[in-house]
Order: C-alpha cells, then sequence, then structure tokens
C-alpha cells in the first residue's frame, strides 16, 4: 500500500516538476564551463540521500506544527460543537495545504541543485525561482574542508566548504577589519573526501601554473637558469657601492 502512495506521489510530483520547468524555463541541461581542448567536466547532483536528510527535518516539522493546529482545533470544540465543525475546512486548509507546498519545495531545490567541476573552476546552481548561479575559480581559493553532522553521517552525506578571499561565493563573512571570505557550499554528497582532494590537486596546479613548469630541468630552459650568488659577486657589489659612495663626496 505504502510503495502504491509512493509512486502515485512521485507521478504527481514529476507532473508538477514539468509543469514548473516549463512555466519557470529552467534550464534542463546541467551548467556548463568554458574548457580547454580536450578537457573534460564532471558534473554532479546532491546524494539521493540528501533529499531524505531534507525530508526528515520536513516530517519532523509536520507533526509538531500539525499537532499545534490540532490541538486548537480540538479546543474550539470545548467552546462550541458547531464553532468546531465550522473550523474544520480551515484546519484542513491550514494543516495540509502548506505541508504539499513545502514537500514539492524541497524536491525542487534537490532536482535544481548541480555542480559542475573543471580544472581551473567550479560552478554551483540552485533555484527555480531565482536560480543562482555561483562560479568559484579554484586560484582565488583559500580553503576546502568538510562539514558533516551527526545526522548527515547517519545518511552518509557531507557538506564541503569552500572558502576564497574576495572571490565569488554563495555567501560571505567578515573577518577582521578590510578582510572578506566568500564561501560556496557543495552540499549532500556521499563521496565528499575524493571531491575535496580533486578540488585540493586542481588548487595546488592553478597556483603552480603561473609559475613555470616544475617537471622541466635546467637544460630544458637555459634561458630562464637561476644565477647563483658567490663570493666574487658580493665583492664586486662591496666595491660598487664604494665608488658611488666616493663620487657622491
Amino acid at each position: 500500500m505504502s510503495k502504491a502512495v509512493d509512486r502515485a506521489a512521485a507521478q504527481v510530483y514529476r507532473g508538477i516538476w514539468h509543469g514548473l520547468v516549463k512555466w519557470f524555463k529552467v534550464p534542463d541541461e546541467p551548467p556548463t564551463l568554458p574548457t580547454s581542448p580536450g578537457e573534460q567536466l564532471e558534473r554532479f547532483k546532491p546524494a539521493e540521500a540528501f533529499l531524505r536528510y531534507l525530508l526528515l527535518f520536513f516530517w519532523i516539522g509536520l507533526v509538531a506544527i500539525d499537532l499545534i493546529f490540532l490541538g486548537i482545533w480540538l479546543l474550539s470544540f470545548a467552546i462550541s460543537l458547531w464553532l468546531g465543525l465550522a473550523l474544520l475546512p480551515v484546519f484542513l486548509a491550514v494543516a495540509i495545504l502548506p505541508d504539499i507546498v513545502v514537500y514539492v519545495a524541497i524536491h525542487l531545490r534537490y532536482d535544481t541543485t548541480w555542480y559542475v567541476l573543471s580544472d581551473r573552476s567550479v560552478r554551483i546552481r540552485r533555484g527555480i525561482w531565482t536560480i543562482t548561479e555561483t562560479t568559484i575559480t579554484f586560484e582565488n581559493v583559500q580553503d576546502v574542508k568538510i562539514d558533516q553532522g551527526p545526522i548527515q553521517r547517519v545518511y552518509g552525506i557531507s557538506d564541503i566548504v569552500i572558502q576564497t578571499a574576495g572571490g565569488g561565493g554563495a555567501s560571505a563573512e567578515h573577518h577582521g577589519a578590510g578582510t572578506t571570505t566568500h564561501i560556496g557550499r557543495i552540499e549532500g554528497i556521499a563521496d565528499a573526501a575524493r571531491i575535496r582532494d580533486l578540488i585540493m590537486n586542481r588548487v595546488r596546479r592553478s597556483r603552480s601554473a603561473g609559475l613555470g613548469d616544475e617537471h622541466k630541468t635546467k637544460s630544458d630552459h637555459p634561458a630562464t637558469q637561476i644565477t647563483r650568488w658567490t663570493a666574487g659577486h658580493l665583492e664586486m657589489l662591496r666595491e660598487i657601492r664604494v665608488a658611488l659612495s666616493e663620487l657622491r663626496l
């Protein structure tokens, strides 16, 4: 019986989803990023356990709020039987309609969330009423960490928090005078450690890209060989300094 109800609810939601996508012109495809020839993008969504995680708090809140409305409605019978009967449609509307709206909104939040990784940046898309796309360039990343609460551990999911200084981010925090840290959050990921390590590897690669090819030898780039200072060089500099001092005198 419960499976039949779940299937019916899923079909109803799919109909609502397709209607809202068409109405609000939500993109059917995941976001993209500029890439170099041969570069592969990695596109992924939150884990399915993230949806169950969100619905858990929905059901907890639903039961708590509906019990409050139920208590108020039952108290109306103590005042008058007719008052209680008259308030029945109001109780049903207040107790049921908001629950349907929130339930659909949670599914929409899950279905419209996308994450895209390239070699140089990560893009986060959320929203259906207002679509928000945040792009974080790895050159600006200061820290990448994993957040996991006790309930998230039960569901086997984590959040990845990307902190940048002065870059793009989903939100911003201030740390000291004149310092702003922007934060991008990749929510509900089952393989958070892999994604974090992947981002950190690309952050290190982006930072070293402007310092030259670390794997080349000096013979590969003779014009850029580093000159080592010797005692003779230092003695020559001392003589130049003395000569300049005598000229000023």
